[in-house]
């Protein structure tokens, strides 16, 4: 079946988003006749920790959490990778099993870049290893305010940021719920606590006037409020 012009990498617009945006047209033309496209199901997995990876996983549509597994066996979700991000790059370059899985939170539309394109373009094009250095620089400082979170805010306060983070970046319905559903277990492994917690915080945060909830739907009712616990007023 012969790719449609508009899914090819040279044309494709999600590629200003992340590194591929400094490969030149013949370095696309090249990952674009080597990737694959492909459909993943909510609740699926495009890798596990510990997997070997043979190349990097393109985001077109949908959303993706990246976690870890601690010693006592919970998950730690450590981000949400969206629309244009590319993950396991960090593994392919590094030639390391992946420290960390992927599983679709939503359903997904993903693109898979044989490694072989993106080594080969990495040694031969310094604008698209700038590109690459700046992604992961950017990573990692993600995962130090990940770090300063944990560590100087409390339950409450991360859960109220992880409301109005998922409010901010995902969008919310017409209704003014988040448009994101994660489970109460998934809310849980974002700001690394038990479920029990915080579907106890949940329910508090609702008696407040905080937000509102249907089913699983979480809706922010008071961003204020919410800002306010965030700031320690």
């Amino acid at each position: 079946m012969e790719e449609g012009e508009h899914n090819r990498c040279e044309n494709c617009i999600i590629r200003q988003f992340n590194s591929l945006r400094a490969m030149s047209k013949h370095e696309l033309k090249k990952v674009s006749d080597s990737k694959i496209t492909k459909i993943i199901k909510k609740g699926e997995s495009l890798f596990e920790e510990g997997d070997k990876l043979d190349g990097v996983f393109c985001v077109r549509q949908g959303i993706s959490k990246l976690s870890k597994l601690s010693a006592n066996g919970k998950d730690q979700i450590v981000k949400l990778a969206s629309k244009g991000e590319v993950m396991g790059q960090r593994s392919v370059i590094a030639e390391e099993c992946t420290n960390l899985s992927a599983v679709a939170v939503s359903d997904m539309e993903v693109c898979f870049i044989p490694k072989d394109s993106i080594i080969h373009t990495l040694s031969r094009n310094p604008d698209f290893a700038i590109e690459v250095l700046r992604h992961m620089a950017h990573d990692l400082k993600e995962a130090d305010d990940v770090i300063v979170n944990m560590s100087q805010k409390t339950v409450k306060q991360r859960i109220a940021e992880a409301f109005l983070y998922l409010r901010n970046n995902y969008g919310e319905d017409k209704n003014g719920f988040l448009l994101l559903t994660l489970s109460r277990e998934d809310i849980a492994n974002v700001v690394g606590t038990a479920t029990e917690s915080a579907i106890r915080i949940i329910s508090e945060f609702k008696k407040r006037g905080m937000i509102k909830t249907s089913g699983k739907k979480i809706g922010v009712l008071n961003e204020k409020l919410l800002q306010d616990l965030i700031e320690g007023f």
